[in-house]
């Protein structure tokens, strides 16, 4: 349909253009940069507040830790003054002899077994070790010469011995708790126990917490993560690295320190820090950010390190960031939106006019149209009824072929026919010229023989004709089939033809119920099985495989030859009317295709497959119909 000119008239040109242009070009980058600054400042803020908050709770925590690290260390201190009071330890010390060296060893041995430590031995005022606990191991402290260590030099001045290292004989770290043995206000020798204190790196192991304990030289002796374990917190001067290497406190450990990645100091004692992440305890992520809180141990030059993880309040952070920004982006487009559809209908109410104009041009055009449109639709009714009775009359032309198809087989099959009918005629004629004679002579026995023998070609001749009868009987599209029936009438009605060919059948199928009219289903199974019988002609062992099996509601039936096949080239064309590979006038090149036809009408599907195995193989699908259904 034209319009006139006047009517779509082209906008003059506006000066608005290029506000709105510009507009385009910069209002959308504007936005995007104030949702990610917004985003970023939520991020901030909330990050934060949220450090604030773990800050409080962590240091809570870390008092509650510190407490059980103090404890920890402190349940030993009363050990060593308890050897005082053992007056075998000083008669050992003022009278040294193997004796009370027996006595002594074997009062320790007790002790230590009782208190669960590691090691309690004696040294005398030179710092050799006269009795210990763990005289009996290889490794026994018994005659050591630990006059070096620090915790005896304190001890032997009446001060407490308190140190932590790496035993100089067994190599194990531990704490030593060293204490002056005084008699009548003089020091006579030192008492020490050794202790493990690998109970709370296992507990906040287990509790997957992260932290670390570091003493007055600012080294990692306690740590979740064994990786820190040794490693100094902060770099160490030339005067500690000597001092600790003729201790011999950590032997000859690297103390290697202990590098954060990143390192940012938020109040006195809180610092937050990344390190490489614990694979023990996390798994997802290469490096971790912690929240470090630091607090004194009472009583001891150590500190105590809780690290909590930032990773989760980070996240969470980002999320708001994220949500404060979709909302800002949200709300601009909604500004966006409402001013476009204030543009919009502006636009509407100027083009109002406009379209008030063409609407009465419209009807007057729509008005000439109609009666166009009137004549157009009586046509295409016109047309719409010849092609219904062209289309009956396509259905009853199928439905004659599809019966020219089968007496055209019956045609082929007449002359089996007639000689499977020829033989017992001719049966009956000599048999009941013979039975009139025995008749006459009064042999009855033997003219009762003969009578029964005419009634059992009599009943043959009933059921070919019989079988022929209902073949030719016209079918309907929809009905029901035994399948173990109809393979029974299509041998049946091609048993002459089966007997001449002297054919070796391999016959595996199911007696179920298709969904197919009987006679239709027959009409199928005759022209594939006698199409196999014409390809294996010159086959001098013919084998014909019936063979079938269940698959997904339907039924699959193979009909297998072992023939001379047909090239690729001709099986394109199988299905087509009039298209024979039979040589001669043998066939119509009716009977693929109506068998593909009543296959499809029944919901089906027919078609042909070249098998690895030589020969043809024709493979029919059809629904199945439940008994229990087809019963009611």
């Amino acid at each position: 349909m034209k319009c006139d000119p006047p009517l779509y008239r082209a906008a003059p040109p506006s000066l608005a253009v290029k506000p709105r242009l510009i507009r385009h070009l910069f209002v959308p980058p504007l936005i995007i940069l104030l949702m990610i600054a917004l985003g970023y400042v939520t991020y901030l803020y909330s990050e934060t507040n949220a450090i604030k908050a773990l800050g409080e709770n962590g240091q809570r925590q870390l008092e509650l830790h510190a407490r059980t690290v103090e404890s920890e260390i402190n349940k030993y201190n009363y050990l060593p003054s308890v050897l005082e009071l053992e007056s075998n330890v000083s008669d050992l010390l003022n009278h040294p002899s193997g004796e009370l060296r027996s006595k002594v060893n074997d009062y320790l041995e007790g002790l230590n077994r009782r208190s669960r430590s590691r090691a309690i031995y004696v040294l005398d005022t030179t710092g050799r070790v006269l009795a210990t606990s763990n005289w009996r191991d290889a490794d026994s402290y018994l005659g050591e010469d630990l006059s070096f260590r620090a915790y005896y030099q304190d001890a032997i001045r009446g001060l407490p011995g308190r140190f932590y290292g790496i035993g100089s004989t067994t190599g194990e770290p531990g704490y030593y708790l060293a204490h002056g043995l005084e008699e009548k206000g003089k020091i006579i020798g030192v008492a020490v126990i050794k202790v493990r204190l690998e109970a709370l790196e296992e507990r906040w192991q287990r509790a997957r917490l992260e932290a670390f304990v570091s003493d007055e030289n600012g080294i990692i002796i306690l740590s979740s993560d064994p990786a820190r374990r040794l490693k100094s917190v902060r770099p160490l001067t030339a005067e500690i690295k000597e001092r600790l290497a003729r201790s011999l406190q950590y032997y000859w450990w690297p103390l290697n320190e202990l590098v954060p990645l990143e390192r940012e100091s938020i109040a006195d004692g809180v610092e937050k820090l990344t390190f490489p992440a614990n694979t023990s305890v996390d798994h997802e992520h290469t490096v971790v950010s912690y929240l470090a809180q630091t607090r004194e141990l009472a009583d001891t030059p150590w500190h105590l390190t809780l690290l909590t993880p930032l990773e989760d309040l980070r996240r969470e952070a980002a999320n708001q960031g994220m949500l404060v920004a979709v909302a800002c982006a949200l709300v601009a487009f909604l500004l966006i939106a409402w001013n476009e559809r204030r543009k919009v209908i502006s636009t509407r109410l100027a083009a109002r006019e406009a379209l008030e104009q063409a609407n009465n041009e419209l009807e007057r055009r729509i008005t000439d149209r109609t009666a166009d449109l009137r004549a157009s639709n009586e046509r295409l009714k016109g047309q719409i009824r010849e092609r219904r009775q062209a289309e009956e009359t396509l259905r009853q032309a199928q439905d004659e072929l599809i019966q020219a198809g089968k007496l055209a087989a019956i045609g082929q099959m007449s002359t089996s026919i007639a000689h499977e009918l020829n033989q017992p005629l001719a049966a009956l004629r000599t048999l009941s010229g013979n039975t009139v004679r025995f008749l006459e002579r009064g042999a009855l026995d033997t003219a009762s023989a003969n009578l029964r023998t005419i009634n059992d070609l009599v009943d043959r001749m009933g059921r070919i004709t019989a079988s022929l009868r209902a073949f030719a009987r016209r079918g309907e599209d929809k009905g029901q089939a035994s399948l173990g029936k109809a393979v029974e009438a299509a041998l049946q009605l091609l048993a002459a033809r089966l007997d001449n060919a002297s054919l070796k059948l391999h016959q595996q199928i199911d007696d179920v119920e298709l969904g197919i009219d009987q006679t239709r289903l027959e009409q199928i199974l005759v022209n594939l099985i006698g199409n196999a019988l014409d390809a294996m002609q010159a086959q001098p062992s013919p084998i014909l495989w019936l063979e079938g099996e269940v698959f997904e509601g339907r039924y699959r039936l193979r009909v297998r030859d072992n023939g001379h096949g047909i090239d690729a080239e001709a099986r394109k064309h199988l299905f087509e009317p009039f298209f024979t590979t039979k040589p001669g006038e043998q066939g119509l090149g009716l009977g693929l295709t109506l068998s593909a036809s009543l296959a499809a009408a029944a919901g089906g599907t027919l078609n042909a497959e070249d098998p690895a195995e030589g020969g043809t193989m024709f493979v029919l699908v059809l629904p199945l119909v439940d008994r229990g259904a087809a019963g009611v």
